[in-house]
């Protein structure tokens, strides 16, 4: 078990996050005529602008939490607030923006699935990572039932130092994960699993962040006589 603990925590990481960047400068490299959203809004705009905004603003609320969340190291916010309010805001704040993206994204898989001319244009690769998005997020929102059993903050410190050991490159980062409960790990591995695919499916786009349109001339429309 011990074995496996290591296995899956401590180098199926750097394994995912090896093919992400990487798959993501090749495909970048070979492959720019399909690194792009594959939007299907000229297809059928019904409810997908209340989808994609749910999903859209969930999931980078969800991202950033996570981010400043986990890589955050515990001594530089221990000052001002403990590890058990710290878990509640983020059991509020996650558990709304998880339930926004979570119905946007199921609204758009839905679309996606019944929709005849949406379903046409799909590729399967489109059809799974949107499967697994939502899967990850339903996880996410799992994992607040046991976190609601333990306000301590404990797990959440176990589970930052085991975020904080991949990414620095700390020895032992499997050893914080192994007394944390399944639904955390189940979420963790297929938060991997995403970041593995990211690479061969639109995910890509994410990359390509508009950050350009904040600093551009101003553009002048003529509306015709």
């Amino acid at each position: 078990m011990n074995y496996l603990n290591e296995l899956l925590f401590g180098l199926y990481p750097y394994v995912a996050g090896t093919i992400f960047l990487a798959g993501s400068l090749l495909r970048f490299d070979h492959g720019q005529y399909t690194w792009k959203t594959g939007s299907s809004q000229m297809l059928s705009k019904r409810q997908m602008r209340l989808a994609s905004n749910l999903f859209h603003i969930g999931i980078l609320v969800i991202f950033f939490g996570h981010l400043v969340g986990l890589l955050t190291p515990h001594w530089v916010y221990a000052p001002f607030i403990s590890a058990g309010s710290k878990q509640i805001i983020a059991i509020i704040v996650g558990g709304i923006a998880g339930l926004m993206c979570l119905t946007g994204g199921a609204m758009l898989l839905h679309r996606r699935l019944t929709n005849p001319r949406v379903r046409a244009t799909s590729s399967r690769a489109d059809i799974v990572i949107l499967a697994l998005l939502v899967a990850q997020v339903s996880l996410g929102l799992l994992t607040i039932i046991p976190a609601m059993g333990h306000l301590d903050g404990g797990a959440m410190l176990e589970l930052a130092e085991w975020a904080q050991s991949i990414v620095f490159f700390k020895g032992g980062a499997a050893e914080h994960l192994a007394e944390i409960g399944l639904v955390y790990k189940l979420h963790i591995l297929l938060g991997l699993t995403i970041v593995l695919v990211f690479p061969f499916t639109r995910l890509v786009h994410v990359w390509s962040a508009p950050l350009g349109y904040i600093g551009r001339r101003y553009q002048i429309v003529r509306r015709k006589a």
